[in-house]
């Protein structure tokens, strides 16, 4: 018989614990345990859906480039709130939307097949009446070409070029089945659907196609082979006004409406495999009818739409990497309200500063493995600002009273340095030792910024909120802040002058650690009239929740990346401070134990 170093290629390791080297899949004995284990990559069972940058023009009854993707995609047409039709044209590269160049046709309702840089429109209503029109899109401008037999409205279409496409179903003024491909040249009407609809979905291509959803509310879904369409599995609930993403035999359905008349908007979320449709799917932060979709079933794109015309999503399909926290070594002295603005790493950190309670000027040293009790600061205080590393740091400011004392640490000792201009708590600092922001803060709450240039303290542009309790991340070039009271939801982007404020925190709270960068960053843990073990990874764009901390806290530090970070301390009351640490690692391994 095999041993397991002949099979796999590796012996099995005898190691005291969790095995660190270990690869997927690799067994290894625990001899602390006495049991023999394995690990796996951390990963998601179900997508979800990530807020991003708004179009510039709301619409709704929008149509876009079908088989486009998620980071290249175009959307056209529609009607704007007031509910005048609309002949704009908007580029999505994956981060921000540009408007290009117009439709010839202004219309709303239409449909289209192709991507980003070929795409045909067809179909709609011009403000005035349904129409047959096409134009085809050729990544730079539209062109009118033959129109459809039967013009109509509120249609579906596929194909993956300008040249090859099927137009389905619609309003003319009654539902329909009548189906239209699409040659390059001219419009040709084929077999029927099985069942006339109106304000449905559709994905693939001219010659395999998908129908799915619409008016009268029904479910029935229909696969197009290039010559007949064949009833399948019905999705698990009716709605019409919804698109979708994908091929005709891997799709996400999405949004809609499940009653005739629209008083209710759907942000439901369905996955089709080629055979069935399955709910769980993680659904759309918006709900909302007649958006407009692309992409695929792994990475899909919905915006516009009813009622928020310009909002975008982006679907992340199940099987994605995700982050852990695991315990780490207590802190020799518990502790809350210590530096907001961590200093150095998982592996290199510092804390100075806090409540104990009463306020202290302890400072202790993380390896990665345990705390160590250094050098502590001169001045004694809580709430106060940090930035830098493990070997140079930057204390400045704190409570109680308001300070505007500032020390440097060289790894030994702490030295008093010049002072801020305002001085003040309960803000967050970003940076390194000779470069770093002091954001906002104080109680009542101040706007003030200042800036460290390794010398001196110099009041630059404000922030739009003023807040205490706060976060943030960053340098003094790019930073983030989040969070704090009152405005607990707040997000501010700062590009080296000024700040703009961009989407929300999904949980508002105060008293939360940050760490990370202005276009990665966590926001973990906090207060918001009771503790909360909520953590949220920024991108850039927008929060997403993740993986919660083991122990809900406020008033706690934190250092690191959105990969490699460290969260200590803090209150789970005013009265009793915490010693925990964890440590937070994207992505993360699942370990499993052999049972008998």
């Amino acid at each position: 018989m095999a041993t397991y170093k002949e099979t796999v290629g590796t012996a099995v390791v005898n190691y005291a614990g969790d095995y660190p080297g270990a690869v997927d899949g690799e067994l290894w004995y625990d001899s602390t345990n006495k049991d023999f284990k394995y690990q796996y990559l951390n990963v998601t069972s179900a997508g979800s859906w990530r807020t991003a940058n708004s179009m510039n023009s709301g619409k709704t009854q929008v149509a876009g480039s079908i088989t486009g993707t998620q980071t290249a995609t175009i959307a056209f047409g529609g009607k704007d709130p007031p509910g005048s039709v609309q002949a704009i044209n908007e580029s999505y590269n994956g981060t921000n939307w540009t408007e290009v160049n117009d439709l010839n046709t202004a219309r709303s309702g239409s449909a289209a097949g192709g991507t980003s840089t070929s795409t045909i429109n067809f179909g709609g209503y011009d403000g005035s009446n349904n129409t047959a029109a096409a134009e085809t899109w050729n990544g730079t401008n539209w062109t009118s070409v033959n129109s459809m037999n039967t013009a109509r409205r509120e249609l579906a279409g596929a194909g993956s070029v300008n040249t090859a496409a099927i137009a389905f179903g619609g309003k003319e003024p009654a539902g329909t089945a009548k189906t239209e491909l699409y040659n390059g040249t001219n419009w040709t009407e084929v077999n029927d659907l099985n069942t006339a609809k109106r304000a449905l979905g559709g994905q693939g291509t001219s010659t395999n196609g998908i129908a799915f959803g619409g008016q009268p509310s029904i479910s029935e879904t229909e696969i197009w082979n290039g010559t007949n369409w064949t009833e399948v599995n019905d999705m698990n609930a009716q709605r019409f006004a919804l698109a979708g993403s994908g091929t005709y035999t891997s799709l996400i359905a999405f949004g809609g409406s499940p009653t005739p008349a629209p008083s209710s908007h759907s942000n439901l979320t369905e996955l089709w495999n080629g055979t069935n449709w399955a709910t769980g799917q993680g659904n759309l932060n918006t709900a909302r009818y007649y958006l407009g979709g692309s992409g695929t079933a792994t990475a899909g794109l919905a915006f516009g739409g009813q009622p928020s015309e310009a909002a975008t999503e982006e679907f992340t399909g199940a099987g994605q990497a995700v982050g852990a926290w695991s315990t780490g070594g207590n802190l020799n002295t518990g502790r809350q309200a210590v530096n907001v603005g961590g200093a150095g790493t998982q592996t290199a950190a510092l804390t100075f500063g806090g409540s104990t309670p009463p306020l202290t000027a302890l400072t202790e040293s993380y390896n990665g493995t345990s705390w160590t009790a250094v050098n502590s600061l001169n001045t004694a205080r809580y709430s106060l600002g940090g930035a830098g590393t493990q070997t140079a740091a930057l204390a400045f400011g704190g409570d109680s009273p308001p300070k505007n004392e500032t020390e440097l640490w060289n790894g030994t000792n702490w030295t008093e340095v010049n002072n801020l201009t305002d001085p003040r708590g309960y803000g967050a600092g970003v940076g390194t030792s000779t470069a770093a922001l002091f954001i906002s803060g104080d109680y009542p709450t101040t706007a003030n910024v200042e800036q460290w240039n390794g010398t001196n303290w110099t009041e630059i542009n404000n922030v739009n909120n003023a807040d205490y309790e706060l976060a943030a991340a960053g340098t003094t070039s790019y930073a983030v802040k989040f969070g704090g009271n009152p405005n607990i939801a707040d997000t501010e982007l700062f590009n080296g002058t000024n700040w703009t404020e961009v989407n929300n925190l999904n949980t508002g709270r105060g008293k939360l650690a940050g760490f990370g960068i202005y276009t990665a960053a966590l926001a973990v843990s906090g207060n918001n009239g009771g503790n909360v073990a909520n953590v949220e990874e920024w991108n850039g764009v927008s929060w997403v929740e993740v993986a919660d901390v083991s122990t809900a806290r406020y008033g706690l530090g934190g250092t690191g990346t959105t990969a490699s970070g460290v969260a200590f301390a803090g209150g789970p009351s005013p009265s009793a401070s915490a010693t925990a640490t964890e440590e937070w690692n994207s992505p993360s391994n699942v370990v499993k134990t052999l049972t008998d």
